[in-house]
C-alpha cells in the first residue's frame, strides 16, 4: 500500500497538461455494450478506475485493448448479463452498465455499486427511469435484477427529479437505454453536467437520435442499431481545477493546458472573488497567485453549472490559508466531510455542523501523518501537505490513484517535493 511523503513550503511554478476526463471516460467505455463494431477513445487517463471498468467490461464480453492513451473496445460476446460483485463493489460508475445491458441484451443483473464512502448515494432514480421504459427491476441479494419486456423497451416520459438533485449516472443509464427503445423518450430533470453532454454527443455520432443534452430536458428517439466510432475524450475538469487550486494554495504561478475553461467558469469566478485572477488562454488557464488572495468566499456545492462537489474538499484546503472565515455548505453529499478531522490533524481550525463547515483562515499547518478516506479528500490532504511546515505523510493514496493520473509527477514537475513510497506502517 503506497503513501505520499511530502515536504511543504514550495510555490508551484510552470505548466502542466490536464489528463483525459475520468468521469467522461468511464460511461463512454460502458456505452460500448450498446454498439456494433469497434470504438476508439483517446486520451484515456491511466487510472485505477479505468482499469476496473476494463475488467468489468471484459467479464461482460467486451474486448478492450489499451496502448498508451488509446483504448479500443469491441463486443465479442453477448451471452453474459451479470456483472461480478467483486469488480462492481470497487467503483460506483460500474452502475453505468445497467442501462446498456438491459437495452441490448434484454436483461441485466448488476450488484449495488461501491466506490467512495462519504454517504448515501441511492440508485432509485436509475430504477425509476428504467421502469418507466417498461423494465421489471427488483433488488435480490444485493443485486439489481432487470428484465426488458419481450417486445423490447418502450419510449416514455421520465422524471428524474429528486431531493438529492439531478443524477449524472442515472441520466446516462436512462438515456443509453432509451437509445434502443421503441419510440420517443423525454427525460426531465436530467443532469446537465459536461460528462452527460459528452456521452450524448458520442452516442449521436454512433447513430442515436438525442437532443437537449446540457439542459434538464433530453429527448431520445429510439433506433434499431448503433455503430462504434472514434472519439476524443475531453479534459478532466476536476483535475484541472485541483491543479489550479494547488497553485493558489502555494502562492504559485502555474498554467494548466489541454483543458476546457468553459466548464470551470464557477471555479474561475470564485478565484476572482478572492483576489486571484485566472487568465483564459485558448485551451489553457493561467494563475498567478504569488501575491496571495485578498479575501475569502463562502460557497455551497450544487449540480452543474454550480460549484462542483468534487472540488469542495480542495477549496476547503485553500480556505485554511485565506484571510478571514469561509463557510462551506455541501448540498450534494451532506456527509462528504471526512477530510475535516484529517485537516485538523495538520492544524486547520474548522467547525462542522451538519452539512456546513466553517473554516478559519490563516492557519499555520504543520506536517503530520494523515489518512485519505476517498478520492477528493486525498487531493485535499495533498494540497494541505504542499503548504504544511515539515513532513506530511498521506496514507491510502490508492484512493487518489482512482481519479488522478500520476499526480505526484505533475506536482513535482511544478516544483513540489512529493515522493511515492510504500507505507512504512503497512506490510
Amino acid at each position: 500500500m503506497d503513501c505520499f511523503e511530502m515536504e511543504g513550503g514550495r510555490p508551484l511554478e510552470g505548466e502542466v497538461a490536464a489528463s483525459g476526463s475520468k468521469n467522461a471516460t468511464l460511461p463512454l467505455m460502458a456505452m460500448s455494450l450498446l454498439l456494433d463494431g469497434e470504438s476508439h477513445f483517446t486520451p484515456v487517463p491511466d487510472l485505477r478506475d479505468i482499469d476496473t471498468m476494463e475488467g468489468l467490461l471484459g467479464e461482460l464480453g467486451v474486448e478492450v485493448q489499451r496502448e498508451g492513451e488509446d483504448a479500443r473496445l469491441q463486443v465479442r460476446s453477448e451471452t453474459v448479463t451479470e456483472a461480478p460483485y467483486d469488480i462492481v463493489r470497487r467503483m460506483r460508475a460500474s452502475i453505468c452498465v445497467l442501462g446498456p445491458l438491459l437495452a441490448r441484451r434484454g436483461s441485466a443483473r448488476v450488484p449495488l455499486p461501491g466506490g467512495c464512502v462519504f454517504g448515501l448515494r441511492p440508485v432509485d432514480l436509475h430504477v425509476r427511469g428504467l421502469r418507466a421504459l417498461g423494465a421489471q427491476i427488483e433488488q435480490e441479494n444485493g443485486f439489481l435484477v432487470a428484465e426488458a419486456p419481450k417486445d423490447g423497451l418502450q419510449g416514455a416520459s421520465i422524471d428524474l427529479h429528486s431531493a438529492f438533485g439531478s443524477t449524472v449516472l442515472g441520466t446516462v443509464n436512462v438515456m443509453a437505454a432509451a437509445c434502443l427503445a421503441q419510440g420517443e423518450s423525454v427525460i426531465r430533470s436530467a443532469a446537465r453536467e459536461p460528462e452527460v453532454v459528452e456521452v450524448a454527443r458520442f452516442l449521436r455520432a454512433c447513430g442515436a437520435k438525442i437532443e437537449g443534452e446540457g439542459t434538464d430536458r433530453i429527448q431520445v428517439q429510439g433506433v434499431d442499431r448503433l455503430k462504434g466510432q472514434s472519439w476524443r475524450v475531453p479534459a478532466d475538469r476536476i483535475e484541472a481545477g485541483t491543479l489550479l487550486l494547488a497553485g493558489a494554495i502555494t502562492r504559485g504561478r502555474i498554467r494548466v493546458s489541454r483543458c476546457q475553461p468553459a466548464e470551470l467558469k464557477v471555479l474561475l469566478h470564485a478565484l476572482g472573488e478572492i483576489g486571484l485572477e485566472p487568465r483564459v488562454e485558448g485551451d489553457a488557464i493561467g494563475l498567478d497567485a504569488t501575491q496571495g488572495a485578498t479575501g475569502s468566499l463562502d460557497l455551497e456545492t450544487s449540480p452543474y453549472p454550480g460549484f462542483p462537489t468534487d472540488l469542495q474538499a480542495q477549496w476547503m484546503a485553500l480556505a485554511t490559508q485565506l484571510p478571514g472565515q469561509t463557510r462551506i455548505r455541501e448540498r450534494i453529499y451532506p456527509e462528504r466531510f471526512m477530510h475535516v478531522p484529517e485537516l485538523q490533524r495538520l492544524g486547520a481550525k474548522l467547525e462542522r455542523a451538519g452539512d456546513t463547515t466553517l473554516v478559519y483562515g490563516g492557519s499555520r499547518l504543520t506536517g503530520a501523518p494523515v489518512l485519505a478516506s476517498d478520492l477528493r479528500a486525498s487531493a485535499c490532504l495533498v494540497m494541505a501537505g504542499l503548504v504544511a511546515h515539515g513532513r506530511t505523510l498521506v496514507r491510502r493514496v490508492y484512493h487518489l490513484d482512482r481519479g488522478y493520473a500520476a499526480l505526484e509527477k505533475k506536482l513535482n514537475h511544478l516544483g513540489a517535493v512529493v515522493q511515492r513510497m510504500p507505507d512504512p506502517d503497512k506490510p
